[in-house]
């Protein structure tokens, strides 16, 4: 099983590849084109496991923190139940008074049925509300929390699904009218749906362990609006698809290395690409949309959408700057660059971890994001000691760009397990 994996996924990225040169386009011809979303702190990678292991937790083994990564791997857990809670000093690089807490843990019921439960706390430090004259009205403290309750349901020996409910949160100016509008909160529920194939009977090579494959759909829910008004755009949660493959290697009594690799994608419309255009030739410029979709959409439109949407580049007259037309009056893309710009909107995430006798780990991974994508590129360190039913993680963020305001971003992690051994299964420890 390994081997085919491998051998698919080497062929797969083969196959992108020779598409993407097919067609002409290539990483450089496409322009900045982020997707943002409302919330982003429901994406922030809370614990210092993942954290130091390149954000590539989907298919890491069941911790107290698995209600973030995958819910349904909690039926795979060695103990019958654990709690954690982890804390980042984020945005350091740009202010000192920004940080994420968590709290989780899970309790297996029996062999076929898991809860969990985790409350993530965003703090944005002390803001200074200020009117049209910068005359200080207040200051605020804003922030943002998410409650989640989850339930994981063993399919088989080695099949487990899982679900989550979530309650978000929002306060972000504190109820202060902007631009001559009232604001609220924004509240939103959501969902996360999740799989887990586990295999201890795996094998590479001469070297036994475990294999996990997941899949999840995370933050599935409502829009967002921080305004009454009818006419408020609302902004999407940040649904994300992801795809991850762990291998743990048992080589001794000793020694334990997982290997790990996620594929990421955000399951939200991308941008179109407008330009002012005097379509009328009246000396009026307006705003046109000249590739891509609508991106105003609903939900689940919006999800399917992610995957087709991308706007690409458009054709130019070398001579007068001109967008190019077609006889239809839509604009020229240049050959292939849609499917590229689609294939920058793949995040992928790599980790390793090394555990001796379970008591002392050391992690590293890699985390790259297209660079008109927002170009988040960078690798984790970390570090992990356990002692009876105590633990504790720390990972270190480590930006390739200079003045990256992720850089330099510490997390830390205190865990204790609670009861007995759950299971028998033998994969690395929390």
């Amino acid at each position: 099983m390994i081997n085919n994996i491998r051998n698919t996924v080497i062929f797969s990225l083969f196959a992108f590849s020779s598409l993407a040169q097919q067609g002409g386009a290539t990483d450089d011809d496409l322009q900045l084109n982020t997707i943002t979303t409302a919330v982003p702190f429901m994406s922030i990678t809370p614990d210092s496991r993942a954290g130091a292991m390149g954000d590539a937790g989907t298919a890491l083994s069941a911790s107290s923190t698995s209600l973030y990564w995958n819910t349904s791997m909690l039926n795979f857990a060695e103990q019958k139940s654990a709690i954690s809670i982890s804390y980042t000093p984020w945005l350091r690089q740009l202010t000192n008074d920004i940080h994420l807490s968590y709290l989780s843990g899970y309790y297996k019921i029996n062999e076929r049925h898991a809860i969990g439960g985790a409350l993530r706390y965003f703090n944005l430090g002390e803001i200074t509300f200020t009117d049209e004259s910068a005359n200080i009205i207040r200051e605020d403290k804003p922030s943002e929390f998410e409650l989640t309750a989850g339930y994981a349901f063993r399919l088989s020996d080695k099949m487990s699904v899982g679900l989550n409910g979530k309650f978000v949160y929002s306060n972000l100016t504190g109820g202060l009218p902007v631009a001559g509008a009232d604001t609220r909160p924004g509240v939103a529920g959501a969902t996360d749906i999740s799989f887990t194939y586990s295999s201890d009977e795996a094998k590479i090579g001469s070297t036994r362990g475990t294999y996990n494959f997941a899949a999840t759909i995370n933050n599935i829910g409502n829009k967002i609006a921080y305004s009454s008004l009818a006419s408020t755009s609302r902004d999407f949660l940040p649904m994300n698809l992801k795809i991850g493959n762990a291998f743990v290697a048992d080589f001794d009594q000793y020694n334990q290395v997982t290997f790990s690799i996620d594929v990421q994608k955000l399951l939200v419309p991308t941008p179109p690409t407008y330009d002012l255009i005097d379509t009328d030739n009246d000396g009026t410029p307006e705003l046109v949309r000249i590739a891509g979709r609508d991106n105003n959409v609903g939900v689940i439109s919006g999800m399917l959408q992610s995957f087709y949407d991308a706007p690409g580049v458009v054709l130019t007259d070398e001579a007068t700057g001109d967008y190019l037309q077609n006889d239809d009056g839509s604009y020229k893309i240049k050959k292939g660059s849609r499917f590229v710009e689609e294939l920058t909107e793949i995040n992928l995430a790599a980790g390793m971890e090394w555990w001796y006798n379970k008591v002392f780990a050391l992690r590293g991974g890699f985390f790259f994001e297209s660079n008109n994508k927002g170009s988040r590129q960078y690798f984790n360190l970390g570090a992990g000691f356990k002692y009876n039913k105590f633990g504790i993680d720390i990972s270190y963020l480590a930006a390739l760009k200079r003045n990256n305001p992720l850089a330099n971003t510490l997390r830390f992690t205190l865990r204790m397990e609670l009861g007995d051994s759950g299971s028998s299964s033998s994969s690395a420890p929390e």
